[in-house]
């Protein structure tokens, strides 16, 4: 049986990054201790940088805990300092839309935890997308019957088009 237990010291990290905005190193805890209901991993944030665009979640709760570092999160329309001790409950909603960015010169570490609710529909109000998830959620290696899908809300089609 595989240990339940693993040291902070000792989790394996991935680099994460997109264009100048998004770079992270994240370890994907709960997939390496193999939880079921929820997932948590540890997120390092570079200096200046965010790990995701701002986002909700419609199924989905999530909670961070700041490690070390400090930085921002915005959370719908209000920005928040956060800092090493800090908890943040994100439920989910429209309302809880919300983005971490290290605005020091340091890394910021956080543990980022979310019940693992499937399917899963995530959007992003600034770029105007959503996604959906059904199957394998992020962080957890895809199946075949796995649906991940982003698509633009504002291209949305009656039910019944293409039905006879």
């Amino acid at each position: 049986m595989k240990s339940p237990i693993l040291n902070v010291e000792n989790v394996s990290f991935q680099g994460w990054s997109h264009g100048d905005s998004y770079e992270a190193e994240i370890g994907w805890v709960g997939t390496v201790l193999g939880s079921k209901k929820l997932g948590y991993n540890v997120t390092v944030l570079a200096p200046g940088k965010c790990a995701f665009p701002f986002h909700f979640h419609h199924a989905n709760e999530e909670m961070f805990f700041v490690l070390e570092g400090r930085g921002i999160i915005r959370i719908g329309q209000a920005s928040h300092k956060i800092r090493k001790g800090d908890f943040i409950s994100l439920p989910p909603g429209r309302e809880s839309a919300h983005q971490i960015v290290n605005d020091s010169d340091a890394p910021l570490r956080y543990i980022a935890l979310s019940t693992m609710e499937m399917p899963e529909v995530a959007e992003y109000p600034e770029s105007g997308k959503l996604g959906v998830f059904c199957g394998s959620p992020p962080g957890r290696p895809a199946s075949g019957d796995s649906i991940r899908h982003f698509t633009r809300v504002k291209d949305a089609v009656d039910y019944w088009e293409g039905e006879k």
